[in-house]
């Protein structure tokens, strides 16, 4: 085999041999149990339950997938534009509430706030409109803004209420002018997820400005006290403060009910079988549809048997290596292997409607079949616009699904090391390249460490790049979010991609506060939009 001139006479055979204790789940003997935390949020009211217990996909073919999912082939990373389903617009029904005022003599008959009659309101109609159409420009998600309505009172709200574009809303954008309680009070029942938006110095002052907190969130107490609103829901003026909130539910809305394929069943990295795929089920509402490495190493088998499956592999694996930056540091046919089981992974996700997909005991169990590892095969998944993990670890694959949908970049499941100055390494075989979500890193390809075997990317990231990492709990309970900037991309003998990142907050603190094991590590920053997510499905939102 022609093995990379760059390698690590490291030797790590005796620890694979008896389990590798930092990546697969397979070698680890801590069982502590997680628990399960079941509270609902409004935001899943919109969801259907799904039915809990993984579900076979069953019947499966390379001739019958090739039948259903039309001519299937294999994608190269340097296509212009992703070629995965792309993520589904949240949908946002504007509401104005105001009110129009008789004059009395004698008598305070009118509130505060600059829109007090009919044409007041007209205007205001416009203005949300004008704005509405600048944030869909802006928007760097999908996102349909429903027509705006006028409500007065509650009777108002009723004609709304049998309005089709009403029930089919994710999110009332409530643009709070005027009107009383009882119709804030009939508009959080409907269930949707609620945003108030009061102008200050943005147009005519809001009533709403001066009493929404002690009126509506605490409901004349000194607690919140409305279920599933609170102080991060209220905006004033500002169209950028709207914006990040509705990236954050548009990534949430792609995210619960989440359709998945388990090669080999879903896992969760050294954990007791079972308990955290449920915790998923329940809270994330995820379809896990499992095929067994058996089907998976009979599809394989005829699809290298298919003369034409195996042609579009070679002219795939020659495109890819043409792209620039892209140096070959192992075995042609490991990267044609990758390749032909890329096509595989794409009919499957085709048949079962969905394009999110994770490997379990990627580690080994595959390697015989494919006759080459996963890492490179994730890497092509991810920039073309899939949700690819390794390992089934269902602890952390919710956080990726969670980051890519807001972001809609692709992003990087990692092994973190220990934090110490300010620095932490982060590394793994299966990085995208797309990282940005448009362009692609320099990648040699390499094999993958631990096995020295098959074709495995190490993705030269982008210095002083700034990044999302988020933290998972084994119990669905408490995740931690990072601020990091990438330093360098080191060749360390361990996992192909690997990352310096530095942050700001104290080692000691970092090594103290963060749970579970692996990583999620994004482009960008995208902390307030994930913790804003995170509480409509009752986890908790630690900021280092």
């Amino acid at each position: 085999m022609s093995k990379s001139h760059v390698h690590d006479n490291y030797d790590n055979r005796e620890s694979a041999r008896s389990g590798h204790h930092c990546c697969c789940p397979d070698g680890c003997s801590d069982k502590s149990s997680a628990r399960a935390t079941l509270s609902r949020r409004n935001f899943l009211k919109g969801i259907g339950a799904s039915t809990l217990g993984t579900v076979a996909l069953g019947n499966l073919s390379w001739a019958g997938l090739s039948a259903v999912s039309g001519k299937v082939q294999a994608q190269v990373a340097g296509a212009a534009a992703a070629i995965a389903e792309p993520r589904l617009p949240l949908k946002v029904k504007p509401i104005l509430t105001y009110s129009t005022p008789t004059r009395t003599k004698q008598s305070s008959w009118r509130s505060w706030g600059g829109i007090q009659t009919q044409r007041d309101a007209e205007e205001e109609i416009i203005r949300i409109k004008n704005e509405l159409a600048e944030l869909k420009k802006k928007a760097d998600f999908p996102v349909e803004f429903l027509p705006v309505a006028a409500v007065r009172q509650p009777s108002d709200l009723g004609a709304v209420g049998t309005s089709s574009d009403l029930s089919s809303a994710d999110v009332i954008m409530v643009y709070a002018a005027g009107a009383w309680l009882d119709v804030f009070n009939q508009i959080q029942k409907t269930g949707k997820d609620l945003i108030f938006f009061c102008r200050h110095r943005s147009g005519p002052v809001y009533l709403w400005y001066e009493i929404i907190s002690p009126r509506f969130l605490r409901q004349h107490t000194d607690r919140l006290a409305v279920g599933g609103v609170s102080d991060e829901d209220v905006v004033i003026d500002s169209q950028d403060e709207l914006l990040w909130r509705l990236r954050s539910l548009a990534g949430l809305r792609n995210t619960l009910g989440t359709r998945i394929i388990a090669i080999g069943g879903p896992d969760a990295w050294a954990q007791p079988a079972g308990v955290v795929p449920k915790l998923v089920e329940e809270k994330w509402k995820f379809d896990i549809k499992t095929v067994s490495y058996d089907e998976l190493g009979r599809l394989i088998k005829e699809a290298r048997r298919h003369p034409e499956t195996v042609k579009r592999a070679s002219r795939a694996a020659a495109d890819y290596l043409k792209i620039p930056g892209t140096r070959l540091e192992t075995e042609l046919s490991f990267v044609e292997n990758a390749i032909i089981l890329e096509e595989v992974f794409i009919a499957l996700m085709k048949k079962a409607s969905c394009r999110a997909i994770t490997i379990n005991g990627c580690m080994g169990t595959i390697m015989p079949l494919a006759e080459t590892t996963a890492c490179l095969t994730l890497s092509l998944l991810n920039d073309a616009g899939y949700l690819a993990f390794c390992e089934s670890d269902f602890v952390v694959i919710p956080a990726g699904v969670l980051l890519a949908n807001i972001s809609g970049k692709p992003v990087f499941l990692n092994d973190p090391t220990y934090p110490h100055e300010g620095i932490i390494t982060l590394a793994h075989c299966t990085a995208p390249r797309r990282m940005d979500g448009k362009n692609l890193e320099p990648a040699r390809i390499l094999t993958h460490f631990e096995s020295d075997y098959g074709a495995a990317p190490k993705v030269e990231m982008s210095k002083v790049q700034a990044l999302t990492n988020i933290i998972p709990d084994f119990a669905a309970e408490r995740w931690v979010g990072l601020r990091g900037r990438i330093e360098e991309s080191p060749f360390l003998p361990i996992c192909r991609s690997q990352i310096e990142v530095s942050f700001t907050a104290d080692s000691q603190l970092l090594a103290k506060q963060m749970p579970g094991f692996h990583w999620m590590t994004g482009y960008g920053d995208y902390l307030r939009e994930v913790g804003y997510a995170l509480r409509r499905v009752g986890i908790d939102w630690e900021l280092l």
